[in-house]
């Protein structure tokens, strides 16, 4: 299997989805009671989050992407 870089950005929104889809199903099989619209704060505060993660991620990977380079390369 190839090696892929690691994006954490896409790990919260995988969270904050199964989170959704947990919370569904228990309503879906009767554990508990959740309004249709009970998830979407949650969803909204997950993409809002993930964004500025994957934003951070991006500036720090470029950031130490130039500072690896040797002197004299442009």
């Amino acid at each position: 299997m190839l090696r892929h870089e690691f994006q954490p950005g896409r790990l919260i929104v995988g969270v904050f989805l199964t989170a959704s889809g947990i919370a569904y199903a228990g309503d879906a099989g009767g554990l508990w009671e959740t309004e249709w619209f009970a998830v979407i704060p949650a969803m909204v505060a997950g993409l809002v989050l993930a964004a500025v993660t994957a934003s951070l991620t991006r500036a720090i990977r470029r950031r130490r992407r130039t500072t690896a380079r040797p002197e004299g390369t442009p």
